[in-house]
């Protein structure tokens, strides 16, 4: 990663996975995903939850967003059940969408927290780059479309998916 010539320091980093943002572009499906975090459900009872919080949408808006969400893969289908001539999914959302910002107030507890954590994160990021180094050379390579994208930030993406996806786990198993 390079340094900028200037004294503006980078503080922070925005992730926007295209896919998930294309997903996630219309707003009840970023509910759908809210209620599918909680418990596997139907369609038809995601269609319940929905107009429990005042949305108004048909039972077949609410499957084509279901299969958008899932297409993205955001939701997957953790059971299927046989009855009645038919066959039922039940959907569970493997993503959850975090639309907050924080509080200017929090920044001093945010910064202690971060002066908490920042050696062992210097440390994870020193064994993924040591150690993984090709895999994540491998893999910026499948992610650069062209030779002008070399100039863009896919090594921090990686680094960050990885981080992520580490800190979902540990949270999950805490």
């Amino acid at each position: 990663m390079s340094s900028s010539d200037t004294d503006h320091r980078l503080d922070d980093i925005a992730v926007r996975d295209t896919r998930v943002s294309d997903a996630i572009d219309e707003p009840m499906r970023a509910m759908i995903l809210d209620i599918l975090a909680e418990e596997a459900l139907t369609a038809t009872e995601v269609h319940e939850r929905l107009e429990d919080r005042g949305v108004d949408r048909t039972e077949n808006t609410v499957r084509h967003h279901i299969n958008e969400l899932r297409d993205a893969g955001l939701v997957d289908v953790v059971r299927f059940e046989e009855g009645r001539g038919g066959t039922t999914k039940y959907y569970h959302a493997n993503t959850i969408v975090l639309s907050y910002s924080l509080p200017d107030s929090a920044d001093p507890a945010v910064e202690e927290m971060v002066d908490a954590v920042q050696p062992q994160i210097t440390d994870a990021l020193a064994t993924l780059t040591d150690e993984y180094d090709d895999a994540i050379e491998e893999i910026v390579a499948d992610m650069q479309p062209c030779e002008h994208c070399r100039t863009q930030k896919y090594e921090t993406y990686v680094l960050l998916s990885v981080l992520r996806r580490a800190f979902v786990r540990a949270h999950r198993d805490a």
